[in-house]
Formats: C-alpha cells, structure tokens, sequence
C-alpha cells in the first residue's frame, strides 16, 4: 500500500493495513491533541488539519481513518485550531435591540441554531440605544473578538445611519434597513401585512379601521403604518390619525381605553400582539365585546396569541425563516459566493400570512 504525504492527497499504512489498526499510544490522564490523531492515523498533522476543513483533496480512506482516529481519542477540535488552518474564527457576531421581545429574540434563536448546524459559534450584543457611538463599540468589539461576519437586526433606522458610518471590515447582513452600499438585507413583508389585516376588517363590512402603531421610527411600525393608511385610502373609508405605543402590553391597554369609549369604533388593527393583548383587556373592561362590538387585529402571532380570550386574528411572521436566511447570506459572503451579490440586496422579503381566529367577525 502507498505511504501518506505530507500534503493528505495519498494515505499509507507501512503496517499493511488501515491506519486504525496500528499500535496506539496511551493517551489515558490526558486531553488528546491533533498530534496524537495524527500518529494514531499514520498521518502528518497537516492531513489532520485538511480533514477538520473538509478539503476536497483528501482521499476518502484517508479522511475515513482520520476521522475514525478522532472518535477513538474522543478528540474534539479547538476553535484556534481551525482558525489557524482556516483563517477563520468560526465565529460571527449578532447585533440586536429589544432582544427581549417576541421578534428579535425569536430570530436570534434561528441564528444560532443554523450557525450551530453550519458549525460557527455566535457572539451576540443586545443593544439599548441606536446612537452611532454605542453601535460603533458593538462593531469594533465583534471585530476585536474576530468575528468572520456580522449580522445586524436593526429594527430602526438611526441603527442603520450608524452601522454605515461603523461600516466594519468583515461581511455583514442586515435584518429590517438596508445601507444603500450593496449589503444584503434580509426583511419580512410589513407593507403586505398590514394591507392584509386592513382589507380582512373592511372585508367583514367596518366602515373603516383604526390603528394602534409602534413607535415612530421603527421600520416595521412606520412600514405597517403606512399600508394600513394607504389601503384604507384605496377604499375610500376615513382614515383617523394612528395610535402610537410603545410595543409593550401596557401601552396597548392605555391606548385601548381611549379607543374602547369611542362608540364609533368597530375595528382595530395593532402593529404587534402585545399591544394587542392590552387592548383586548381594556375592551372587556369597558364592557366592549370580542369580536360581537369591536374586531381586532394583531401581528406576529406570537405563541400565546391562540389562546387568549377570544383567540387572536394576526398576522403571523416567519422570524425563523428570517433568522435562518439571514445566516444563509452571511455563510455565502464568506465563502466568495455570487448568490451574496447585487441579485440579494433588496432582499430576500419573507412572505407573510392572515390567520384568522375568533378576534374578528362581521359587524353586528
């Protein structure tokens, strides 16, 4: 049988046989390293490392008994050793804002999850404020730590303003706003869905349809803002000035107890679920009946939303699909791809979908 060189093209046993069947050193008491997976293989640490980096130029054989050498030493790569061989980190950095709600840290999740599957590590900063200076530092601290690339929720649009001023060296993706430079931008489809939930309320026959918005801003909130507008225009019914919250559940309810002592009013769409949940209570307070009186709308569809008191019509959002398309773009960046090119930067747009629950009927 051929011996192994040093460059992992030719594998060799001078035993005769595979690599695995050799004689082994006892590595027992201590931590295996690649050397040992080397010598246990018959292989150059060299090999060791192409396998490790899936390099085509490896023969099967080869590759099969260096991993088999690894299994057998329960050896486990250190993310320094893969950088040394890559010239990568395998790691890449997460910048988001009001990671706690449902959106941001359900599409944070998503990241981590495909990163995981794809064998990267995420460093992540959850921001307070947008202002350039403290984005600036979230910038120059995941490029500190070496983060092959960035992925940036910015949800509003000073974020953006900053991130074009901070713009870092490594590939970046944004979630929400785009920079205008060619940087990939991965959104979900507010203008559709909030013509979507406007027309199901007009569709049900309400003369016209308030609107509880998200604070000023705010991609979404403003996107949404102004479908629910525009599509109210369309139709002709009379278009009363939004609302404006905060996202939270309390707001929701403050705004909702203006709304709900306004006979007048038949028909709500909410900018997110929470507010709507606020409202829903201010509603039954007020002796305002779901859906007998007043309909409502929200957005997101966050888990709870099936369940509340009547269950809630919303517009559900794919935050995974986000997540996971978002890390998709960065890995092609990374990897010299075209796919992350020009074709993508106005997008890719995830689709939307009404679901319709027991919050909305026709008017009675």
């Amino acid at each position: 049988m051929s011996r192994s060189t040093t460059d992992g093209t030719a594998a060799d046993d001078p035993a005769g046989g595979p690599a695995r069947t050799r004689s082994r050193r006892n590595f027992a008491g201590s931590r295996p390293v690649m050397a040992d997976v080397a010598h246990l293989a018959g292989v150059s640490k060299q090999t060791v490392s192409r396998v490790l980096n899936d390099n085509p130029a490896v023969r099967p054989e080869t590759r099969e008994a260096v991993l088999e050498a690894m299994r057998t030493l329960g050896y486990r790569p250190s993310r320094s050793a893969r950088s040394l061989a890559s010239g990568r980190t395998r790691m890449l950095g997460v910048i988001s804002f009001d990671a706690a709600r449902y959106g941001p840290a359900s599409t944070l999740t998503a990241i981590n999850t495909a990163a995981q599957e794809a064998g990267y590590l995420v460093s992540s900063i959850a921001l307070d404020t947008a202002d350039r200076d403290t984005v600036v530092q979230a910038v120059d601290r995941l490029s500190a730590e070496g983060a092959d690339g960035i992925i940036a929720i910015a949800p509003q649009r000073p974020v953006a303003t900053a991130l074009a001023r901070a713009r870092p060296d490594t590939p970046l993706v944004m979630l929400d706003n785009g920079l205008g430079d060619g940087t990939p931008v991965v959104s979900s489809d507010f203008t559709a869905g909030a013509r979507l939930a406007t027309e199901h309320l007009l569709g049900l026959g309400h003369p016209t349809v308030r609107h509880i918005a998200g604070p000023t801003g705010w991609t979404s909130a403003d996107r949404r803002a102004a479908s629910w507008r525009a599509t109210l225009t369309s139709a002709g019914a009379r278009v009363h000035e939004p609302l404006v919250g905060d996202w939270s559940a309390d707001s929701g309810y403050a705004l909702g107890r203006r709304l709900a002592d306004d006979p007048d009013v038949t028909a709500v769409f909410v900018s997110n679920d929470q507010m709507a949940l606020g409202l829903l209570r201010a509603l039954h307070e007020a002796g305002r009946r779901v859906p007998d009186e007043v309909s409502v709308v929200g957005y997101d569809d966050i888990p709870e939303a099936a369940h509340l008191l009547p269950p809630l019509t919303t517009i559900r959002t794919d935050f995974s699909l986000i997540g996971t398309m978002a890390l998709r773009l960065l890995l092609w960046q990374l990897d010299g791809s075209e796919s992350a090119g020009g074709a993508v930067v106005e997008g890719p747009v995830v689709p939307v979908e009404l679901i319709v629950r027991d919050s909305t009927g026709v008017v009675g």
